[in-house]
């Protein structure tokens, strides 16, 4: 019998399972290097765990549970997808990957951890772009428009229940229909405030499955998401989502970094915002196909956040995103902390898994490591035991292959970062920020006509009722004239008989329909013109 270490690994002496990682990990072309496999506690520098860029765009999962090392995890990864041309989008939620744009601080234990994994260190600061919600803190401002942002979205920010999200789905569709541009949330209450009001009984009406209680409780709901000053994170200029895949003029990948410490007490908001962003991105990219490294990856952190309380729905729709826009060549990584926070219609696309240390300190914690281990190939680590004893930087790793075969389940220990594993400074930040080219685009509000503008000069041009005319005598009837003395009947020009005629009427009406359906939507209601 063979022995084996605390970590269920097979002992120094057998090295069939360090020769079956070793070549599972072999790949030709770009790759993302994680680090080394470990085999009986000991590094193989020899034995490196990567990633096939090919195959970022099938997307993955980062887990683990806090103070492991995900977020370096991460800044790991953004470093050298920069370094191969391709643009990254990652959320901070603690201002700890803004050490990105400032090269990182050398030291005994990265010159040590460099060794182990035989990869070499250089402290070294990546083209990063800062940007914050709404202006709230620290980068570029990203904002959406209401109009964009959608109903099924905006229900979730608001924690609208199913009967109202349908209603609010059918306010959004009245103001399409209408030419009310809802820009911001005030737009939005204008709308609603009409529907509910005396002279917006007819159009509310209309609407048939919207019952003016429903619309008072989201009126409701919405004057409190706008008077904690959610206001700000909606209006324009709308951020474009293009903008996240620049390159620079040497070819490195942009790494746009969502700062978010500011808003961490809105976390439904700023993980339905990541969503927005991922559904736009969907909408506006062409089909790719097969590609030899991404256009994009995107990198969902608090990924929990988005899948509470979520509706069956709203799931449903998540799933369908992120498997089609695979082929528009963008790559997706969840980052949380256990696999059990992503659904398993999405948990099951995900084919790059870099698993930290999860803890076992409860019945549940227990029951979520079963449910973990079950998802990895078969291999003779005890996984069971690995997962509960990997150090910080430690990670088990298992990818697809350049040809879509998952790779052996590997212990890595994983390469320091190159850049700052720290923020960096606030005057790094804003020179930064204040060399970006994009910094004069979305640096002031604007607030042109829309919904509330039209509704209000509505609402004042309303005339007076009229009061009752005075009745007038009636005026005799005159003689009926001969025909013969009739004026001869005008034929009316061929303008008009084009104009009256049942088919150009008919044109009319469809082409009222075309504008009046100008803005259609999307899997999350999101708009698309």
């Amino acid at each position: 019998m063979t022995e084996t270490d605390a970590s269920g690994a097979p002992g120094a002496g057998d090295t069939t399972q360090i020769d079956e990682i070793r070549a599972g990990y072999a790949f030709d072309g770009g790759v993302l290097k994680l680090g080394a496999a470990v085999v009986d506690g000991q590094a193989h520098a020899d034995a490196p765990v990567q990633i096939p860029l090919s195959v970022l765009n099938r997307h993955g999962l980062v887990a683990g549970a806090t103070g492991t090392g995900k977020t370096k995890t991460l800044q790991l990864m953004a470093e050298q997808l920069a370094d191969q041309g391709v643009p990254v989008f990652l959320a901070d939620m603690k201002g700890d990957l803004s050490g990105l744009a400032s090269p990182g601080e050398g030291g005994d234990k990265i010159t040590s951890r460099a060794a182990d994994v035989g990869m070499p260190w250089t402290g070294t600061a990546y083209p990063t772009e800062f940007y914050s919600l709404g202006g709230k803190g620290d980068g570029i401002s990203v904002r959406a428009t209401i109009t964009s942002f959608g109903p099924t979205l905006l229900s979730k920010v608001l924690g609208l229940n199913d009967t109202q999200e349908s209603s609010l789905g059918l306010i959004f569709h009245y103001a399409d229909k209408n030419g009310l541009a809802l820009l911001d949330l005030k737009d939005l209450r204008a709308v609603i405030s009409h529907l509910t009001s005396d002279e917006g009984k007819a159009d509310l009406k209309d609407l048939g499955g919207l019952s003016s209680a429903t619309a008072g409780v989201i009126l409701r709901n919405l004057i409190t998401f706008e008077d904690q000053g959610a206001g700000a994170f909606f209006g324009e200029p709308e951020f474009e989502t293009g903008d996240l895949l620049r390159t620079t003029a040497d070819g490195k990948g942009i790494i746009s970094c969502l700062e978010l410490p500011q808003v961490q007490d809105r976390p439904q908001l700023f993980s339905t915002f990541l969503m927005w962003m991922l559904a736009d991105l969907f909408h506006d990219l062409p089909e790719e196909g097969d590609v030899d490294k991404p256009k994009l990856v995107f990198f969902f952190d608090e990924a929990h956040l988005l899948f509470n309380d979520a509706s069956k729905a709203f799931l449903q729709a998540i799933e369908q995103t992120v498997r089609l826009i695979r082929s528009k060549g963008v790559g997706v990584f969840f980052v949380t902390q256990s696999p059990k926070d992503v659904p398993s219609g999405v948990l099951a696309q995900l084919g790059n898994r870099v698993q930290h240390a999860l803890r076992a300190f409860t019945p549940d914690d227990a029951k979520a490591l079963k449910q973990a281990i079950a998802t990895y190939p078969h291999t003779a680590y005890d996984m069971e035991k690995l997962l509960t004893s990997l150090g910080i930087g430690e990670a088990v790793v298992t990818v697809l292959s350049d040809k879509g075969v998952p790779t052996p389940v590997a212990w890595t220990r994983m390469k320091a970062p190159n850049s700052l594993m720290d923020p960096s400074s606030p005057a790094t930040m804003d020179a930064v920020t204040a060399a970006s080219q994009l910094r004069t685009k979305y640096a002031d509000v604007v607030d042109r006509e829309s919904a509330y503008e039209k509704l209000a000069a509505r609402l004042q041009a309303a005339p007076a009722a009229p009061a009752a005319p005075a009745p007038t005598p009636a005026a005799p009837t005159p003689a009926p004239v001969p025909a013969s003395k009739r004026a001869p009947k005008e034929e009316p020009s061929i303008i008009e008989q084009v104009a009256g005629s049942s088919a150009f009427k008919s044109m009319l009406r469809s082409a009222g329909t075309v504008i009046g359906r100008e803005i259609t939507r999307s899997i999350f209601g999101t708009r698309k013109r």
